[in-house]
């Protein structure tokens, strides 16, 4: 502190015999740093309890008493006695917003809406509270029931605490052991390989090609020839080419995607077993009269 604002030593002793009513309204009139200093010690028991009530959460309690007496000052310097209202009834609103904002300004490593860090906090209080009262920890509808909120409020709660806290990727999985996998390691990803396994056993097992589709599909995909190169290869014509591929690859995609093919149309026969559906196969949609497209065309 710098000369000016050191209070005086015979000021402190001559404030500690006024009444505190009397003592605030001399500060009002006349501030000073002896005065200031006075209303301080006598009022920091109220700072102190209030900043308690938020002890168990990530904050030190001594980073707390901090705040609130920061917010003491604060309300100190704002006080006017002449709108009759106790000092204390005054200053306990103040202080009580200076740690809530501290909460929300200073401990969360992710931005949270304000009404989900409140919750958090109340929370946190109630359920300490009926953790000393009942002596186990309460559930969530307990919990619920003595805050007045709902048991989705307080299960988002304890999921947004979570945000307080960042623990870095680098960081072992195992602290007691400097060499373990670090945490990074351990994050999975989208793993794109089953879906291609699934694929690949749907179309082995449902598919049923015969055998000149599969010796068609072969030639095109495997070999890479052409429509004009397989029907050369095999002695049919291009039209029967296209057709054997369009029928074969309609039953492969009905394999992976589901029973009908991207037009809606069915281009296998209806009792044609599947081992998905062990109790037959049923259509999606009700089959078409014969001559309906015709007529709608």
């Amino acid at each position: 502190m710098s000369p000016s604002i050191v209070p005086d030593a015979a000021s402190r002793v001559s404030a500690r015999r006024l009444p505190e009513e009397l003592l605030l309204e001399r500060y009002v009139s006349e501030p000073s740093p002896a005065l200031e200093a006075e209303l301080v010690d006598r009022f920091m028991p109220l700072a102190r309890s209030l900043a308690m009530r938020y002890k168990g959460s990530l904050e030190a309690s001594d980073d707390l008493i901090q705040v609130a007496s920061l917010a003491l000052v604060k309300a100190l310097r704002g006080y006017d006695p002449d709108r009759g209202r106790r000092f204390a009834a005054y200053a306990a609103p103040t202080i009580l917003g200076e740690l809530k904002r501290h909460f929300r300004d200073h401990t969360w490593r992710l931005h949270m809406p304000r009404r989900a860090q409140e919750n958090t906090m109340q929370v946190e209080r109630v359920a300490s509270c009926l953790a000393d009262e009942l002596g186990r920890t309460p559930t969530v509808g307990e919990v619920a029931e003595w805050a007045g909120i709902s048991e989705e409020d307080v299960l988002d709660a304890f999921q947004a605490r979570e945000s307080q806290r960042s623990v870095s990727l680098d960081l072992p999985v195992r602290r007691d052991e400097p060499d373990a996998t670090p945490m990074v390691d351990t994050i999975g990803g989208e793993e794109l390989g089953f879906q291609r396994v699934e694929a690949q056993i749907s179309i082995e097992r449902c598919a049923q090609l015969d055998a000149r589709e599969r010796q068609v599909l072969e030639m095109r995909f495997v070999e890479d020839l052409n429509q004009y190169e397989i029907c050369e290869r095999i002695g049919i014509s291009q039209m029967q080419v296209s057709r054997l591929m369009r029928r074969a690859l309609a039953k492969l995609l009905e394999a992976v995607q589901g029973d009908e093919s991207p037009d809606g149309r069915r281009t296998f026969a209806e009792d044609r077993y599947d081992p998905r559906l062990p109790n037959g196969r049923q259509r999606k949609r009700p089959a078409r009269e014969p001559g309906q497209a015709q007529t709608a065309a």
